[in-house]
């Protein structure tokens, strides 16, 4: 009886009398390969297929790309569907991504379909994979709907199909009809392929005895619309439940999103309802860090205070993917006390949150500039909590430490200054800020392949003239923030512009001494700028050299000889770029 009032009602539903609910349409059809293959040698831009549906009315259609694991080398223009290569593939080979495509109208219920890309070697070779059972193709008629303009993916036969067409490795749909040999095919080779002769010697065809029932087709149409409106009462369903939730704030902590069976469980996730977020702590042109407290996490139980950091409502595709690279870099670290650690993050939905250890006392830069004040109250009141020569070494000492733990992990951070490293109260030093960091544990070397801001003043000759960036620019960057520590967190290259810097440390000229540094300390930032980069120390060397100077009572920072004139102003940098 059930069955029967089901039948009923989905065929009234088939019906032109029944009208959906107004607002909803049926989906239209969305047309993508599933199987996406690119060569390690194509270069960014390259197009990679394309994604069409077809139009249910003069609204236009969103095309974008999902992925429930680490960034993918692939970007798709959401206005007219195609893919393309939107980072370096040359350290992906052999590397495949499930991603999802994505298809919405405003209209019609939105699409997402899970697809498959691989980058091959730069021969195009691709990686073998087993023949479908001959019972998949045999006897039938196959057809494929591909896009235009398009490589055909290569083919394969099985033995179960010798001498019929070759089957494409996409999807195909099959008909009812089967193949029809020709005239002068003899009755050995069509008895190869399952056809009987009837006895009568007419031309017509038995059916092959495995041939599906016609009575299929009904019931697969019936379940069909069955599940479309199942599908229909759901997102009505969910679309009236949801409707009237705050946003904003509200949204970063909304309720957990139950992880799919298809989606690899992430050790690293997070409840965003276990999230209270309090105030903004730092803030710069795309992104925010807000303080936040954390319901068990961290293996604790009760509440701790966290650092978020998210992206702002007018963030790009681009800052979106440098915050999952961030994200990415940061997981693979491990814990080191110089080095600020990752706790957890929410990436099941935007916006993105990556939670890390929350340092009390925020940027070294800062804290550098607001002891000078401190300083002379000290000097006024003897007092002993401002900063000593040694304190500033140690805090140098503390740096290298970190960035020769990142650099043993074959992470550079293309971006070491004095406003990334952070200090807890116990004046303890920890490296940030990985929003530029590359991992090139392959190839120790990273090429710039975008435009956009970079640290200017704090980068080597080699990375502003050739794009190019290793463990070797990081400790000329290493030799910048040390003159930053030296002068309280003062401006590199004071007085000039931009242009004036690149020019300058091209033509071989590097940061003055100061008048308070000893020339032991000056010497460790000079060997850092060398031009030639195989002549600069490693980060082990340079560790090994400010503990030699801590190990000795001599201050080599003459803080009661710091010059406090108008030559260590601060100035402001924001827009520089190359």
């Amino acid at each position: 009886m059930l069955a029967a009032w089901i039948l009923a009602g989905c065929l009234c539903l088939a019906s032109s009398d029944l009208q959906l609910p107004p607002g909803f349409n049926l989906p239209a059809i969305t047309q993508v390969a599933r199987n996406w293959y690119v060569m390690s040698s194509d270069p960014i831009g390259s197009i990679v297929t394309r994604v069409t549906r077809e139009r249910t009315g003069k609204q236009n259609v969103t095309f974008g790309l999902e992925t429930g694991g680490p960034p993918t080398p692939f970007a798709i223009d959401p206005h007219t569907g195609v893919v393309f290569v939107n980072d370096t593939l040359a350290d992906k080979e052999s590397k495949s991504y499930s991603l999802w495509v994505t298809a919405d109208d405003g209209v019609s219920l939105p699409q997402r379909t899970e697809v498959f890309a691989t980058v091959t070697d730069a021969s195009g070779a691709r990686p073998k994979v087993p023949s479908p059972p001959a019972f998949a193709i045999s006897n039938y008629n196959t057809a494929m709907t591909l896009q235009p303009n398009f490589p055909l993916p290569p083919q394969r036969t099985t033995k179960a199909t010798e001498g019929t067409e070759k089957v494409p490795e996409t999807t195909v749909i099959t008909t009812l009809s089967p193949p029809k040999p020709p005239a002068d095919v003899p009755r050995e080779e069509k008895n190869k392929v399952g056809i009987k002769e009837t006895k009568n010697n007419t031309n017509e065809e038995t059916r092959p005895s495995n041939e599906v029932p016609l009575t299929v087709i009904p019931l697969v149409a019936i379940g069909a619309l069955i599940a479309i409106v199942a599908g229909v009462i759901i997102f009505v369903w969910k679309k009236r439940h949801v409707k009237g939730k705050k946003s904003t704030k509200d949204d970063m902590i909304s309720e957990e999103t139950t992880i799919s069976k298809e989606d690899p469980t992430d050790e690293w996730e997070f409840p965003r309802h276990h999230l209270k977020i309090f105030n903004i702590v730092g803030e710069g042109a795309f992104g925010q860090v807000w303080r936040a407290q954390a319901v068990d996490i961290d293996g604790k139980k009760g509440e701790q205070t966290v650092a978020v950091k998210t992206l702002k409502g007018n963030a790009s595709e681009k800052e979106k993917t440098d915050l999952l690279q961030e994200l990415a870099v940061m997981k693979s670290l491990g814990t080191h006390p110089n080095v600020v650690r990752l706790i957890g993050c929410c990436t099941e939905k935007e916006p993105t949150l990556v939670i890390m250890e929350f340092v009390s006392l925020g940027k070294l830069q800062q804290f550098l500039r607001d002891s000078r004040a401190e300083r002379h109250y000290g000097n006024t009141h003897g007092g002993s909590r401002f900063l000593t020569s040694r304190d500033l070494t140690h805090f140098a000492f503390q740096v290298a430490r970190g960035m020769d733990f990142l650099s043993s992990k074959g992470i550079i951070h293309r971006d070491l200054a004095a406003r990334n490293v952070l200090i807890t109260d116990e004046r303890t030093c920890k490296v940030a800020d990985f929003g530029f960091a590359r991992d090139v544990a392959g190839t120790h070397v990273y090429e710039r392949k975008s435009d956009g801001r970079l640290p200017i003043r704090w980068m080597a000759p080699e990375s502003l003239y050739d794009d190019i960036f290793s463990v070797k620019s990081d400790i000329w960057s290493f030799g910048v923030l040390l003159w930053e520590i030296v002068t309280l967190g003062s401006t590199p290259y004071p007085g000039l512009s931009a242009g004036d810097v690149m020019r300058k440390v091209r033509d071989g000229h590097r940061l003055d001494k100061p008048e308070h540094c000893r020339r032991e300390l000056f010497n460790i930032m000079y060997y850092c700028w060398e031009a030639e980069p195989s002549s600069r120390p490693e980060f082990k060397e340079i560790v090994a050299m400010l503990e030699r100077l801590l190990c000795t009572e001599m201050d080599y920072i003459e803080l009661e000889r710091f010059p406090d004139h108008s030559y260590y102003n601060v100035q402001h940098l924001d827009g520089e770029k190359l």
